[in-house]
């Protein structure tokens, strides 16, 4: 292909507009409009009518136009008409079963009300708390109990012998019994695992027996104190086997009742079969005849749930008899769990048999007074046991008690929580169970007697239980609901009257934790910052606070959760210095990363205070400084996200030069952080446009050096990034900014600068993790360069497009990936700005900047050399396409360019040229020579060709629209 002489096509901007602005055609408003509610016809049948008579039916309609969907069906409704058919057909089967219906609806409401509902707290979230917490480095025994091969192969013989002979011989089946000896906590826990599984081996392998007397034997071991604090664990660990017992028990019994159908839910004594209620009646009957009174009392409860295949009141009769029966153990600590295993069974069983659990409850506090007897006191002694260490074993079994005691109790039963905290005050040495009862109770009920409870703690026993611990306990229900407004100053009196005598940091400061709740719920900063003060005083002394951070998190956390008023929150005098005792790094900065955190998600209004300016820097410091070479990226990010939201929150207001002192300042203390800079450069651009704005374009001479500040501040700040994308994009928008407020020498530096960094930019850059080309994101930032261009004057001293041509020479260097086309795209992108450069009038124009369009006034000399630089880069266009088409592989490539130089010749070239128009035409068919572009674009640019061809200005193009032609695929 010839070389070509270029000459850009005159354009009327104005005018193109006009033309392509919508035509505004008159809309008649008719009685129909397509938001209009539609009313569709309803067919409705009347029931009840005289025998013999005929039904009737009424009809509305809407006086509108039809709808489109009604009118396919006939004006009738579909869903209308299931309607009224389901009804039609369900009405005779409600006249039968109504009275079932109501009473099925009936039975379900009871069942709903009886069963224990989500909130209940259940057991299974209790067990791995006390299993962490009642540990032991004591030395532990267990006896193993495994079964002899014997029984499990019968003779040939055996069929001959009767099914009651063998069952006896079955029975006395040995066990062989081993002992283990100086077993750890954790060797004790794998073995009673092990016994799990030998109970769920032998049930599945029909050695019903064998498996009863591991559960019994295991029962057993609950009645061994000798080390007492593992007891709690102990007890969650061997229940579970019970459960698994009493779980396969209930399973198989229901199995045989499922024969030939399934037993229901819901069913009834009547719905079990004789041979299932004679197997249920056996294995009471065996349990009933073990000799020790402990093991019979555990494995009766574990299958309490079965009583429900003999009788409708098994479970109602047999709850008393078995609460009556542990008034028997002599251990207080052995039936207090007793009772608590008793309550567990009846809340799944029975949910709404309450007296039973107040019975254990009461019979509990009777045996309460065993403690301080000579048996269990010479046991601690035996065992080094301290009094305070031995009642928090209880506190598991209390608490469970008074908490399936305390579910859903209503109004009505409030004189029973009465008389039990009335019990409570008559029981010496009271101190675990009021822990129990203000940890197991609505917190409204406490809270509504925080000042009774306030007195039965003050006559408590110091050396029983920790007063500190029952205010603790009380603080947890305060959190939750609110005492009487009269009453709460001297509840945080009387409680920190208490709490500041503890001598212990770490008991200080888990009371004192809980306590910053209600003082903040409550309080104004003044009663906040006395507390802080207090805990600083507790903490301070050896360092104590090194072992404490979790805590004083939690203290953080509860004042942010109040106090959302950051000016309120940092004008408490011991605020920071509170701040100042997390001197580990990590934990220092997660408690900064929380403050930040809700000042960006509670601080609506920007801020100029300078005590909240002065706290943020400092704790927005602390996270900068945190960062070094280990840090991961995430982080990084994590953090600058913080910072940068402390930053878009101050505002000086019409104060612009504070405000540029304060990114200055910003900038030297986040270094560290691109992220951070980067939105400090643009800060600083949107406080230069801001200027313009108030300036309204027209800068006076302290402004004009307030905006070149500006201006340089940013050029100081982008070549500290990293990122070559980043530095490239700012120095754009900066040059922009810049040229906005007619700071052209500026403007010209940033763009220069972009300009000279483009060899820099590497042929792959890490997206997300993964290695990318990086030729679309520079070829995106060249064509908004470009644009840029087009309002950029020259400059008197380095000749005409001076820009332009040293974009297009850093293109021309730039090592391009092989096999690319993104040189040439830039070229073809540069054509429609070399053509724009051409026009009297610009496109576009920045106020009060005049550029080459006004520096030049169309001079030949300048249109010339736009000419030859055009020539110049379609003449390099061309020379790749004609390299393109030696490769066949690459002809797809030669199509997609051909028809986007093709496009830049029809907008912006003066087709009356001939030359130029061959060209138009031969670009055309080497774009459609292979079939591989698209069809529909073809098309609709021949419409918009033959739709130009009929203005005046553009009739030149029906010549060239007649020579275009679209080639079949074949």
């Amino acid at each position: 292909m010839a070389a070509v002489q270029w000459r850009s096509r005159g354009r009327n901007y104005e005018a193109e507009l006009q033309r392509c602005r919508s035509e505004a055609v008159p809309v008649e408003f008719g009685d129909y409009h397509p938001l209009k509610p539609i009313m569709v016809t309803d067919t409705k049948t009347r029931r009840g009518a005289r025998k013999g008579s005929t039904s009737s039916s009424s009809s509305s309609s809407s006086s509108a136009a039809p709808d489109p969907l009604s009118s396919m069906l006939d004006g009738t409704d579909p869903l209308s008409m299931f309607a009224a058919a389901s009804v039609a057909s369900e009405t005779p089967a409600m006249s039968h079963s109504a009275s079932l219906g109501d009473l099925g609806r009936k039975r379900r409401e009871k069942e709903a009300e009886e069963a224990v509902g989500i909130d209940f707290e259940p057991w299974a979230s209790k067990r791995g708390e006390i299993l962490a917490r009642f540990t032991t480095t004591e030395k532990l025994s267990i006896n193993l109990f495994t079964g002899s091969d014997r029984g499990k192969a019968p003779s040939p013989g055996s069929s001959a012998v009767s099914e009651k002979v063998r069952t006896r011989l079955e029975e006395l089946d040995d066990l062989e019994e081993r002992e283990l000896l100086n077993l750890s906590q954790q060797d004790y826990a794998n073995r009673i695992e092990e016994l799990n599984q030998s109970l769920k081996e032998a049930w599945a392998s029909d050695q019903k027996v064998k498996a009863l007397k591991i559960v019994i034997q295991c029962s057993k071991l609950l009645s061994d104190t000798s080390v007492i604090q593992f007891y709690p664990s102990k007890f969650v660990l061997i229940t579970d086997i019970l459960d698994t017992f009493g779980r396969l028990v209930y399973d198989r019994i229901w199995t045989m009742c499922s024969d030939p159908r399934p037993l229901p839910d819901s069913f009834t004594v009547d719905d079990v079969n004789d041979t299932a209620k004679e197997t249920c009646l056996n294995w009471f009957f065996k349990i009933a005849s073990i000799r020790e009174l402990l093991p019979r009392l555990y494995v009766e409860a574990a299958i309490l749930k079965c009583n429900r295949f003999l009788n409708k009141t098994g479970i109602q009769e047999t709850l008393p008899r078995l609460t009556a029966m542990i008034r028997g153990i002599g251990d207080p600590l052995v039936a207090a769990f007793t009772r608590a295993y008793l309550c567990r069974v009846g809340m799944e069983v029975a949910p709404n048999l309450k007296d039973s659990l107040n019975r254990n409850f009461f019979d509990l506090l009777g045996s309460f007074r065993q403690i301080s007897g000579e048996s269990v006191q010479n046991q601690l002694v035996l065992q080094r046991v301290e009094v305070p260490e031995y009642l928090t074993l209880y506190s598991p079994a209390i608490n469970w008690i008074l908490q399936c005691i305390a579910y859903r109790a209503p109004e009505a039963r409030r004189p029973l929580l009465v008389e039990m905290t009335g019990r409570c005050k008559k029981l010496g040495n009271n101190a675990l169970l009021l822990n129990s009862v203000m940890r197991a109770f609505r917190p409204e009920f406490v809270a509504a007697r925080a000042m009774d409870f306030i007195g039965m703690i003050k006559d408590c026993d110091e050396a029983g239980f920790p007063k500190h611990l029952l205010f603790g306990s009380l603080g947890r229900s305060l959190a939750c609901a609110d005492p009487p407004e009269s009453e709460r100053l001297t509840i945080l009196n009387e409680a920190w009257k208490v709490i500041t005598k503890v001598r212990s940091p770490r008991d200080y400061v888990n009371c004192a934790e809980i306590w910053v709740e209600f003082t903040c719920r409550h309080f104004t900063k003044r009663e906040v910052n006395t507390v802080l003060t207090d805990i600083i005083k507790h903490m301070t002394p050896d360092r104590a606070f090194e072992d404490a951070y979790p805590q004083l998190q939690s203290v953080i956390r509860k004042i942010l959760t109040y106090f959302h008023d950051f000016s309120v929150l940092f004008s408490m005098e011991r605020f920071l210095p509170f701040l100042d005792m997390f001197q580990k790094d990590s934990v220092r900065v997660e408690v900064c990363r929380s403050i930040m955190e809700v000042f960006i998600k509670h601080q609506l209004e920007s801020t100029k205070d300078p005590v909240i300016l002065n706290a943020m820097l400092h704790i927005c410091k602390t996270m900068h400084d945190s960062v070094n070479a280990l840090t991961l990226e995430d982080e990084k990010r994590s953090l600058s996200l913080l910072i940068i939201g402390f930053i878009r929150m101050v505002c000086f207001g019409r104060d612009f030069e504070q405000q540029l002192s304060f990114c200055v300042e910003a900038r030297a203390t986040f270094c560290n952080l691109e992220p951070v800079l980067v939105q400090l450069i643009h800060t600083v651009n949107q406080l230069a446009m801001e200027t313009r704005r108030v300036m309204r374009g027209s800068h006076s001479r302290k402004t004009a050096a307030f905006v070149r500040a500006c201006a340089a501040y940013s050029f100081i700040t982008i070549p500290s990034l990293t990122s070559i994308f980043s530095r490239l994009s700012l120095y754009l928008q900066s040059g922009q900014v810049a040229l906005a407020n007619q700071c052209l020498s500026q403007a010209d530096a940033f763009i220069k600068a972009a300009v000279s960094i483009l060899p820099e930019v590497p042929r792959s850059i890490s997206v997300e993790g993964k290695l990318r080309s990086s030729e679309s994101f520079l070829l995106d930032f060249i064509n908004n360069f470009l644009s840029t261009l087009l309002v950029v004057p020259d400059h008197p001293e380095h000749g005409v497009l001076y820009l332009v041509r040293g974009l297009l020479n850093m293109v021309q260097d730039y090592t391009w990936e092989d096999n690319s086309d993104a040189k040439v795209r830039v070229y073809v992108s540069a054509l429609p700005l070399l053509a724009a450069m051409s026009q009297e009038t610009y496109l576009y124009s920045i106020p009060k900047v005049d550029s080459n369009e006004t520096l030049y006034g169309g001079d030949p000399k300048f249109l010339s050399e736009i000419n030859k630089l055009c020539e110049t880069l379609i003449g390099q266009i061309l020379d790749h396409l004609k390299a393109l088409s030696r490769d066949e592989q690459s002809t797809r490539r030669q199509g997609a360019l051909a028809f986007s130089l093709f496009g830049v010749l029809l907008a912006h070239g003066d087709l009356r040229n001939n030359k130029l128009s061959q060209l138009a035409v031969n670009l055309w068919n080497l774009s459609h020579k292979h079939g591989y572009c698209d069809t529909r674009i073809s098309v609709r640019t021949l419409e918009y060709i033959k739709h130009q061809s009929l203005q005046h200005d553009t009739a030149h193009l029906s010549d060239t629209f007649q020579r275009l032609a679209l080639q079949s695929r074949t």
